[in-house]
């Protein structure tokens, strides 16, 4: 860095997102190309809340990891990969153990959840299965491993139009 640089100069706005930047548990980091990270410690004890980076610049957060449990773990990521301001991918670690249990995604960017799988008993395998293939945002099937072998048991359609075998 030159001694001439001033960051008064700089010109960019700071990013719009709902942290308080004068909050003392709250740091923004604001880099040369645009992007920004806020972390934030909602209860003070001196460990990460939520990290949300901007990474495109528009002031909205692209990435955020939050701590719900106040286990000190950022067991949930939230991922806004097209960069409308909706979230596209969600995963989380509900138990707190270090292995995701839950991955929700928006497959084709309509803001509503595509498919779902769960690992509902914690084991590391994918229990359940919910998927909205026509994208009216509605489950339409459901695929269950009931007795955790992890082989598929059950399919549920919720769905008549997406029910290969129902009489029209």
């Amino acid at each position: 860095m030159s001694e001439d640089y001033d960051p008064s100069a700089e010109t960019h706005e700071a990013p719009d997102t709902s942290y308080d930047a004068h909050d003392p548990n709250t740091i923004i980091a604001e880099y040369t190309d645009g992007s920004a990270t806020a972390v934030v410690d909602y209860d003070g004890d001196g460990f990460a809340d939520t990290v949300a980076h901007d990474v495109d610049g528009d002031g909205r957060a692209d990435v955020e990891y939050t701590d719900e449990g106040g286990s000190r773990a950022l067991e949930t990521a939230t991922f806004d990969y097209d960069g409308d301001g909706v979230a596209d991918r969600v995963v989380s670690d509900t138990n707190e153990d270090g292995v995701i249990d839950l991955d929700a995604r928006d497959t084709n960017g309509d803001g509503l959840i595509d498919t779902a799988v769960a690992d509902t008993n914690f084991d590391g395998r994918a229990d359940v299965v919910a998927q909205d293939p026509n994208a009216d945002g509605q489950v339409d099937r459901t695929v269950a491993d009931a007795n955790f072998d992890g082989i598929p048991d059950t399919v549920v359609y919720g769905d008549p139009d997406t029910n290969p075998y129902a009489r029209n």
